[in-house]
């Protein structure tokens, strides 16, 4: 998108997505939602329904119909509009919709519902477990079933980094765009925090959305640019432009 308008990439994925290794925990999870285990389900991420179905379709095609079934029966609560566009692509549309695309949004969101006795499946942003949301559950008398669908793999070896960060600090780079947690963790366990910080220094530093801002900010990051109200690539891409083109 921003090749096409007219602006020089350097593209350095920190992160590739993978499934999750074993596959065994998801199918058990998915079999649970199918026989009607879960009242409600917490989708953090688009990814993750996407590498759910795709892991029934590869070890248990018997099992999709029963779980596509159970899941426009469950209580739907999405994260922010990519696990919605998810459930869109099968027809069906969240419950409960966070209005802040955030953990704590989908708490904020649960609030005002009694969730006693209720029985979550939560599905997680990769690996991270999500203390402060499966423990704000539980402590409002709910039962909570987790899975992590896939898992991240580093995709840009470290000297493809490091080699950034000095392209950076030299000043040719006019920004750089995070478009999720797991680039800014990468990113700090390649280098160290003295030197990241004085390269950025040196650039406009985009976040994609809150979540990725506040890691960045928790990394002493100042993120400069976000959208305002829809955090995806699109909106990332068009404060960009805006800001660039009035730089130039």
């Amino acid at each position: 998108m921003l090749e096409r308008r007219g602006a020089q990439v350097i593209r350095c994925p920190m992160v590739a997505i993978r499934d999750a290794p074993d596959p065994a925990p998801v199918l058990h999870w998915s079999r649970e939602l199918a026989r009607g285990s879960y009242d409600d389900l917490i989708l953090l991420t688009g990814e993750g329904l996407r590498r759910i179905l795709t892991c029934i379709d590869r070890h248990e095609p018997a099992l999709k119909e029963r779980f596509l079934a159970s899941l426009a029966g469950v209580r739907k609560i999405t994260r922010g509009p990519k696990p919605a566009r998810a459930l869109r692509e099968l027809g069906l549309k969240p419950d409960i919709a966070a209005e802040r695309p955030t953990t704590g949004g989908v708490i904020a969101s649960l609030q005002a519902h009694d969730i006693k006795d209720r029985r979550f499946g939560v599905q997680l942003y990769g690996t991270e477990p999500n203390r402060p949301l499966t423990e704000f559950l539980q402590s409002a008398g709910a039962s909570v079933a987790t899975v992590a669908p896939y898992v991240y793999a580093d995709a840009a070896d470290n000297e493809a980094v490091l080699s950034l960060l000095k392209r950076i600090r030299a000043g040719e780079v006019d920004a750089i765009a995070f478009t999720s947690t797991p680039q800014v963790e990468r990113l700090f366990a390649v280098a160290s925090a003295e030197d990241i910080t004085a390269a950025l220094a040196k650039t406009l530093v985009a976040a994609v959305g809150p979540v990725v801002a506040e890691t960045l900010q928790r990394h002493g990051i100042q993120a400069r640019l976000m959208p305002e109200e829809s955090f995806f690539l699109k909106p990332l891409t068009g404060v960009l432009e805006d800001a660039l083109g009035a730089k130039t």
